[in-house]
């Protein structure tokens, strides 16, 4: 059984991008594994100072919810991050959230493979290039680790549109083909 954690980064109830997350989420856990889903609805992410604390204390010096995300991060066997495309980029919030997780470049982590799932209006095949070099920037920081998938959505913009989506379909066998 592997510890997976999912990031859904979507603001938006009932987005697209988190329907995609949770089909992964279903494969995921038919597979065998143990699955929790991180939210970032509601959650309070503030940006990052710059201040390089981080890297003496691991751990931000920033009082808010990335602490106890970032816990979570390092202890899970596997990651996926769930964004919508902006402007042909990651959701502001799921970039907010990777700046602040500097203090985990310090420390020893557990996860190994990195998907990425998103969704956008836009549905030409390069629309998530961007979204995918800034996760594998951040990746990168992390050399026992690689981005071991990615699926990418198209042509959806208004809520639940993906609903009847052959994609759906898709991120539930991408869960689904994690190992237990």
């Amino acid at each position: 059984m592997k510890r997976i954690i999912v990031i859904s980064t979507s603001l938006r109830h009932g987005s697209n991008s988190d329907l995609l997350a949770e089909k992964f989420i279903e494969g995921a856990m038919a597979a065998g594994n143990e699955v929790e889903k991180i939210s970032l609805v509601g959650k309070n992410i503030q940006f990052c100072k710059g201040c390089m604390a981080c890297q003496k204390l691991g751990r931000c010096v920033i009082q808010d919810d990335v602490n106890d995300i970032m816990q979570k991060v390092l202890h899970a066997d596997v990651i996926c991050w769930v964004t919508p495309i902006y402007y042909y980029e990651m959701s502001g919030q799921m970039k907010t959230l990777i700046d602040r997780m500097n203090a985990m470049y310090e420390l020893d982590y557990q996860f190994r493979d990195v998907y990425l799932l998103a969704t956008a209006a836009e549905d030409e095949a390069d629309t998530p290039k961007r979204a995918e070099a800034g996760l594998t920037g951040w990746i990168d920081c992390y050399p026992k680790s690689r981005l071991a998938g990615m699926l990418f959505c198209g042509g959806v913009n208004e809520p639940r549109e993906i609903e009847g989506n052959p994609k759906l379909q898709e991120a539930y066998l991408l869960g689904k083909s994690i190992g237990a």
